[in-house]
């Protein structure tokens, strides 16, 4: 089994916020990442997929393939966007960046599989101080 990772970047913006929370528990709670002003990061998504190398092509999945699924499916639809607001895939979800990893997990699993390969990691660096890893359920 051999492991590749993709990276890509994106801006988006968001706000850590309950609606049944008063703006004090909210600014408690989440301090300024609940700023009705919304707040934004710069995100660097790092998608990891495993499996067996291909003795024809020598590696285990096209990377260019890997990297157009990446962007049709997420980059896209979160780029310069709101995530709490714009994005369909996070429609009713809290727009953490644990969520946001999960939500890139279901949204590109089966277009890794199609690739010949199988998902093994979304890591999702918020700052260069916060990341969260999501290896799948």
């Amino acid at each position: 089994m051999i492991y590749i990772t993709r990276r890509e970047r994106f801006n988006a913006a968001h706000r850590l916020f309950r609606a049944d929370f008063s703006d004090e528990q909210n600014k408690e709670v989440f301090g300024k990442c609940s700023n009705p002003n919304w707040h934004g990061h710069n995100y660097e998504l790092f998608v990891t997929v495993k499996g067996e190398v291909n003795p024809e092509t020598g590696f285990l999945t096209n990377l260019k393939l890997l990297s157009q699924l990446i962007k049709d499916r997420i980059i896209e639809k979160v780029d310069h966007k709101n995530i709490n607001m714009e994005v369909a895939f996070m429609k009713d979800k809290f727009a953490s960046t644990e969520v946001l990893a999960m939500s890139i997990w279901d949204e590109l699993e089966t277009g890794v599989q199609a690739l010949g390969a199988s998902l093994h990691c979304i890591k999702l660096h918020e700052s260069e101080n916060n990341f969260v890893e999501y290896f799948g359920n």
